[in-house]
């Protein structure tokens, strides 16, 4: 490709991403781990032609707010959610905005059922245990947990990831499956009963996954009220983002016991955790490893310098948002 163009890469990428976008464009990656700032962001659209963001990075409106013409035509999403990015400020400028759905699949649905099974069997505070000298040996009541198979599982949002967790756990835990999505779903080839709301989901689950996209309409989706009609064993099990849960209604939910436990991969106000989050025994923490998989970040990256070739090329990208 000889119409090489200047583009900034937020976030440190995979070699073999590197590699490919070096051959097509000139690239500069930032040093730092941490999220753009806007004022970073605003840098990036007057001083690059494209950029590959990603979570976190901060193209909000403000970053968008110029009178002048902005250099930047593409921003190329490394991810599938793209909420740290006001689409509607980047189209009213010209700017073109991807993602990289698919690539995320099957590795965020592992992350769920990952949850689910150690929350559940209280595998956490097993190995907390151990590794603090606790353990005195087998007993018939220690560390009592909930049985996964045969359970009810509930799916709130059922794309292409609600759809890989409930295959996993219809075909993996004999579960079975209920959702809420807010399109029909039928072409479903598994076993599922759809609900009429998120609070019918609720109130039937013994586990809970949130499964939804990230925006304005689904800010704090589970709020004190949803969570109150769940089961006081049940579970909820958040991947996907997150602001999609009012993080401080969950919390009261768990120091009171109103519910199960709860595993989380996502944070509201990440990677900030409040401390009456990480102390309770009854949530299981992890650090956002949804996509953690070397082979699918090279997916996600490829797929992102796909999008962009495409459009330097003059092209539709494959995956415009």
């Amino acid at each position: 490709m000889t119409n090489r163009k200047r583009i900034l890469i937020s976030r440190q990428l995979p070699d073999t991403v590197l590699q490919k976008a070096k051959a097509a464009h000139d690239i500069v990656v930032r040093e730092s781990t941490d999220p753009m700032s806007v004022d970073e962001a605003k840098a990036c659209l007057n001083e690059f032609d494209g950029a590959i963001p990603t979570l976190g990075d901060g193209f909000s409106a403000e970053a968008f707010a110029s009178t002048k013409p902005l250099r930047c035509r593409i921003l190329a999403n490394f991810g599938v959610g793209y909420n740290h990015i006001d689409v509607a400020a980047a189209e009213w400028h010209g700017i073109t905005v991807t993602n990289t759905p698919g690539a995320v699949t099957d590795a965020t649905a592992d992350i769920a059922l990952t949850l689910i099974l150690t929350v559940a069997r209280r595998a956490g505070e097993g190995e907390r245990m151990i590794r603090a000298g606790q353990w005195q040996g087998w007993q018939p009541t220690q560390l009592l947990g909930h049985h996964v198979t045969g359970s009810t599982l509930g799916i709130i949002g059922m794309g292409r990831i609600g759809q890989a967790i409930a295959q996993r756990g219809h075909f993996g835990f004999n579960m079975k499956v209920v959702y809420y999505n807010r399109s029909p779903k039928d072409s479903l080839t598994f076993p599922a009963e759809p609900r009429a709301s998120a609070e019918d989901v609720m109130r039937a689950s013994d586990f809970v996954v949130i499964a939804v996209t990230a925006g304005p309409s689904s800010h704090h989706l589970v709020d004190a009220k949803l969570l109150h009609a769940m089961q006081r064993h049940a579970f909820l099990i958040n991947i996907s983002r997150g602001e999609v849960i009012d993080e401080a209604a969950l919390i009261t939910a768990l120091v009171e016991q109103r519910i199960g436990g709860a595993g989380l991969d996502v944070y509201e106000f990440e990677p900030n955790i409040p401390r009456r989050l990480t102390k309770l025994e009854n949530v299981v923490l992890l650090p956002h490893l949804g996509t953690s998989v070397l082979p699918v970040r090279e997916a996600m990256g490829l797929m992102a310098i796909d999008n962009l070739n495409a459009f330097v090329a003059g092209e539709t990208p494959p995956n415009r948002v």
